[in-house]
């Protein structure tokens, strides 16, 4: 800064050579005397020193010497007034820097400092230079601080000391020194005053940690260039990055001041590899426990390894989160699914292993598994090549014996499957754009609570989010919007699935899925679904359905309430059972599906709402509620609302114990089941054994187990038509199909009777 050159402000007062008219022996104030004419003063035009030069001979105590003219003090302006002075002879005296404040009104600013240091002259002929700052503001240097209310200053010198001295003193010079105050000034350091250099080879982290010391509380500048980082480093004041910087993988950058992806995207000029950096803080960073992006799009080229990112972090169960922000897939190459056949052998009594595994080498961690006996997402948690076995996160129910496997390695933005265990991690506010050539998010192979909510995870190429191990444990996902990138397609032909689960305690509130081939895939028990809404139609008439959700353990311990069920079914299965027959436990047991909505439209006849699908014998339901459920079929007549699929095998229904059914309502639905089923009979001849078939209000084909009540309705009369007063005995799991009541009176009746009926 420099007020002469930028505004044009005068600041340096006319030579003595100019006459001493303009030089006060006063304060300077107009009508002060003047040296002009003083006979104790003169202009010496050939010093041998200063050229020309005033001389004076000291005669006041103070002797004064002040430029008439008003030099403007301006805020943020220092001005440094020196003159250079010598003794020529008598009593040697005293110098100094002074001046006198002007303020408003031409009065002079009373109780400010307006002398500078004063230096005496200790011998005749030797040149001595006196100089003060003066200024507004307080700093450091500023010998003189006259604040706000000085608007100008008359400015010179004074000798004290003893009388009857002669000097010379050269002329006097006013110069904006407000340069040598910009270090304090400003509110930044720059790194390259600390010894950065900033060509990318040399380490340059000492330097930024000197600049960081030193800046005590303004910001440290990162200026033009590219900063070799060697070592990890930590900057607790604020910072700007002008210039980028580069370092190891395993080395860090904390900016505990500016912890936000913006900044990092400024420091390392990647956005991929600032996101990293930004991650790799997050886990080593007690300061802050959130990464904000500033809702920058980082574009990501390839999958992020979310573990090599932090090489010193193998498990990490502190809260963390990400948010605020959008990854994008790019490129195409660097997403293409990784696919491997090999040969392997099955025990069920080893549930979880593959053994002698061809190529295991070959096999990547988090591939799902396809093959016979080889139920849905089902996936590779672990491999050993050393023994030949790959471990995985859940068991095959028909797969005993020796098959090819294939297994099918998704590349996703998020892989956190480095980590051993990954806890209490949040992602919020997120969007992931897969664009259709990439998964959404692999989660690590255990750990518990990951929680995903407020985020959208769009046109997923296979997967949205998928646990390949024990990761998914107390999994929240919340209010998030799975968009699918195969809406145009037919349900047949749809391959991408919103999220799966193998472990227990979900609870997955409030989501939104559009047309995936299945919404949740759980493999695990006490799990809450709440209030989302997933749907799954296509156009084509009499079309097929898949599954939105699918419970594959049959013990499930779960509730579904709540929920927008559209043009997709509930599938209860026991295939991750290793044994799916049925030798003891609680069976198809513990769940509760309540107070939903389902809608279907344009299906065949023979599509049902909830399907219990048992992959072994001897099953049975138990322990199951399904109650106040609006289940509703439009452009489409269906059989019923519920159903088995015995494609494997059929339920055992001697069985079924503790069945809750009722309280829902039908559209559209032929069989309007319930149980307890109250049905209603009219016997028009007389009879004494009378056959009541309530087959089509039980729900899953169950047998007419047990009767709870028989109420006549109306008169009972005999074969005279003589009314008679008479109770039955009762015989349910009557008839070939087990499912119809006889009631066995005394005699022959005819008349009209209320019953109910339970399947348990």
């Amino acid at each position: 800064m420099n007020k002469v050159i930028t505004d044009g402000v005068q600041l340096m007062p006319p030579a003595f050579s100019n006459g001493l008219d303009q030089w006060s022996s006063g304060d300077g104030t107009p009508g002060s005397d003047t040296y002009d004419g003083d006979p104790n003063a003169a202009f010496v035009p050939a010093d041998a020193d200063f050229g020309g030069a005033l001389e004076i001979l000291k005669t006041d105590a103070t002797q004064k010497l002040r430029y008439l003219g008003e030099t403007p003090l301006l805020p943020g302006c220092y001005l440094r007034i020196r003159a250079r002075v010598k003794a020529i002879s008598g009593a040697l005296p005293s110098v100094r820097i002074a001046g006198w404040a002007g303020g408003a009104g031409g009065v002079n600013v009373p109780g400010v400092v307006q002398v500078g240091p004063t230096v005496p002259l200790t011998s005749y002929g030797d040149v001595v230079e006196v100089s003060a700052i003066v200024g507004v503001g307080n700093r450091a240097g500023v010998d003189m601080v006259w604040g706000r209310a000085a608007l100008y200053g008359h400015f010179g010198l004074d000798l004290t000391g003893a009388n009857g001295g002669v000097v010379r003193i050269d002329d006097v010079e006013i110069e904006d020194i407000t340069s040598a105050f910009l270090r304090t000034m400003m509110n930044w350091v720059d790194v390259r005053d600390y010894g950065a250099v900033g060509d990318g080879v040399t380490d340059d982290s000492a330097a930024f940690e000197a600049a960081d010391v030193d800046a005590a509380g303004r910001r440290v500048m990162v200026s033009a260039g590219t900063y070799y980082l060697g070592g990890d480093v930590t900057i607790d004041s604020r910072v700007e990055f002008e210039g980028t910087v580069t370092m190891p993988v395993d080395r860090m950058l904390v900016l505990t001041k500016e912890f936000d992806l913006p900044t990092y995207i400024d420091a390392f000029g990647d956005e991929e590899l600032a996101f990293k950096k930004a991650f790799q803080a997050l886990l080593n960073n007690a300061d802050h426990d959130s990464l904000d992006m500033g809702g920058r799009n980082v574009r990501v080229t390839a999958s992020i390894d979310m573990q090599a990112a932090v090489p010193n972090r193998d498990s990490f169960a502190t809260r963390r989160v990400i948010r605020n922000g959008q990854l994008e897939a790019v490129g195409d190459a660097a997403w293409d699914t990784t696919v491997v056949t090999s040969l392997a052998t099955y025990d069920p009594a080893a549930a979880r292993t593959l053994s002698a595994v061809q190529n295991v080498a070959n096999i990547e961690i988090g591939s799902l598994v396809e093959g016979n006996g080889v139920g849905r997402e089902v996936y590779v948690t672990s491999t050993n090549v050393a023994q030949q076995t790959v471990t995985l996160n859940a068991p095959l129910f028909d797969a005993a014996g020796t098959q090819s496997f294939t297994f099918r390695r998704f590349k996703y933005i998020l892989d956190f499957s480095g980590f051993s265990q990954l806890s209490k991690f949040v992602l919020e506010d997120v969007e992931i754009q897969c664009r259709e050539v990439a998964s959404g998010i692999l989660l690590a192979p255990s750990g518990l609570i990951f929680h995903v909510k407020d985020c959208f995870i769009s046109r997923a190429r296979d997967r949205c989010i998928t646990s390949h191990g024990n990761g998914c444990q107390g999994m929240l996902i919340d209010r998030c919007q799975f968009l699918s990138a195969e809406d145009a397609l037919d349900v047949p032909d749809r391959v991408s699935i919103a999220m799966n689960a193998v472990s227990n305690d979900l609870k997955i509130r409030n989501n939104r899925a559009t047309k995936f081939k299945h919404f949740l895939v759980l493999g695990g028990s006490n799990n809450l679904i709440i209030g989302n809404h997933f749907f799954q139609g296509d156009t084509v008439a009499n079309g097929i359905r898949s599954p939105g959700i699918i419970i594959a353990g049959s013990y499930c311990s779960t509730i579904l309430t709540g929920n927008y069920v559209d043009n997709a079914f509930i599938e209860w299965t026991n295939e991750y059972d290793p044994t799916p027959d049925f030798t003891g436990g609680f069976s198809f047991s513990a769940l509760t599906v309540a107070d939903n909505i389902f809608l279907v439209s344009g299906v065949a006849p023979w599509f049902s709402f909830i399907v219990v699908k048992p992959h072994g014998a001897g099953h049975f339901l138990n322990g199951v509620s399904i109650t106040g459920n609006k289940f509703r079929a439009v452009q489409a007549t269906i059989d019923r609302a519920e159903r088995v699929d015995t494609s494997f095998s059929d339920l055992d229904r001697s069985r079924f114990k503790d069945v809750n059914f009722n309280g829902n309502s039908y559209n559209q639905v032929t069989a309007q089941v319930a149980n307890p089923a109250w049905v209603t009979h009219s016997e028009a001849t007389a009879v004494s054994v009378w056959t009541v078939d309530p087959s089509a209000e039980l729900p899953f084909q169950g047998w007419a187990k047990r009767v709870d009540s028989v109420v006549v309705t109306g008169n009972l009369r005999n074969d005279n038509n003589v009314i008679e007063w008479d109770y039955p005995n009762v015989f349910p799991e009557s008839g070939s199909g087990s499912d119809q009541v006889e009631l066995r009176w005394r005699r022959a009746f005819r008349g009209d009777v209320s019953m109910g009926v339970r399947i348990d």
